[in-house]
């Protein structure tokens, strides 16, 4: 990577990216839009911290719906922090990787017990909140506060790299990205130049048939001149992922689905969802019911991709009126120690439980068999 080149075309490049975000700016229901923000205006910082949540690993366009949904159920971080958690967790169910939420539950509680509902405005003290680590901190920092921060996600991850043909494969690559991104960070308005990079990244130099032609720093892209855009950044090889297999039980009675909460530690932790077999990233699940009966057994009625490795669920089927139910406290008396906490859902209300995604396919994929009948 040339340093000596990215500082003697910095200013020109940031230039040209700012002037290019007043006219083009994405209208997200998070941000202040740029002709306002360069009056002084900066958004809520509860705001910018849930947006900047949900988004992590996940499209504008999938969390648009969901940020609105928070931010009209919970206005301010008082009263997220004032729920339980149970319905934070559902309301974040099919967004995915759920450690976000209680990341963002716990994040919640301590900015509104021990800092008096104040987000902390400098970078090294909003690297100490729950769920909030380097890239997010960067991104509150200036978007919210108007700090001088160096923001790189994935989309500026690309853009850098391609911009100086940063070749050193991910993650090692992230350091000299960092400094490219950093050499281009002016000293005001550092969170409307990221903002400005992330609309450049995800909507003209994209992963795939980046729109070169409309780029406004076409000029100054080393790998535009070299032709193999696509090439950066670049990426290890990857992995072959396991394959893992795994059995959910719907155990039914009266039209009502029982439920438990996972633990709290672990995949999926403090979700409800079907009881399942322990599967786990590491190993199959065991395949036995949690109570004897006359199981009807589905297989393969999902398949479902995580991070590192994929899963195949099959789905074991028991319905019974003999279930007792101990009326006073809504727990089960005739259920093995697994299923001791668990509780029944009226299936037709079964979207409200807030599954998570993988649940939820198998439970509309039995619902579905259930209208055929």
């Amino acid at each position: 990577m040339g340093v000596d080149r990215i500082t003697g075309e910095a200013q020109d490049i940031t230039a040209k990216i700012s002037a290019h975000y007043v006219d083009n700016a994405r209208n997200l229901p998070w941000r202040v839009p740029p002709k306002i923000s360069a009056s002084g205006a900066l958004p809520d910082p509860y705001h910018v911290w849930l947006s900047e949540v949900m988004l992590q690993q996940t499209t504008v366009a999938a969390v648009i719906a969901y940020f609105q949904k928070f931010t009209k159920r919970w206005p301010t971080i008082g009263d997220m922090a004032a729920a339980d958690e149970a319905d934070v967790l559902a309301a974040w169910a099919g967004l995915g990787y759920y450690a976000r939420a209680r990341n963002l539950y716990k994040c919640a509680r301590y900015v509104t017990d021990e800092l008096g509902g104040v987000f902390p405005s400098r970078e090294a003290e909003l690297l100490k909140l729950p769920g909030v680590g380097a890239y997010t901190a960067a991104a509150i920092a200036a978007i919210a506060f108007g700090e001088r921060a160096v923001v790189v996600d994935a989309n500026i991850e690309r853009l850098v790299a391609r911009l100086f043909v940063i070749d050193t494969p991910l993650p090692t690559g992230k350091t000299d990205i960092r400094i490219g991104m950093d050499a281009l960070t002016p000293k005001h308005g550092a969170g409307d130049f990221a903002q400005a990079c992330m609309d450049i990244g995800a909507s003209i130099c994209s992963a795939k048939a980046p729109k070169c032609e409309i780029c406004p720093i076409q000029t100054h892209c080393a790998a535009h001149a070299k032709g193999d855009q696509e090439r950066y950044p670049v990426k290890p090889p990857k992995k072959a992922k396991p394959l893992r297999k795994g059995r959910f039980f719907w155990i039914e009675q009266n039209e009502k689905l029982l439920l438990l909460t996972r633990p709290s530690k672990g995949m999926l932790g403090s979700m409800r969802a079907l009881p399942d077999d322990n599967w786990a990233a590491g190993t199959n699940g065991h395949g036995k019911p949690p109570l004897h009966g006359n199981w009807q057994i589905h297989e393969n009625v999902v398949q479902h991709s995580f991070t590192h490795f994929s899963l195949e669920v099959d789905l074991a089927v028991y319905q019974s009126d003999k279930i007792v139910i101990n009326t006073d406290d809504n727990k089960n008396t005739e259920l093995g120690p697994e299923l001791k906490d668990a509780i029944w859902w009226p299936i037709e209300e079964i979207e409200d439980a807030g599954l998570p995604t993988l649940f939820a396919k198998a439970v509309r994929w039995a619902v579905k068999q259930k209208l055929k009948e």
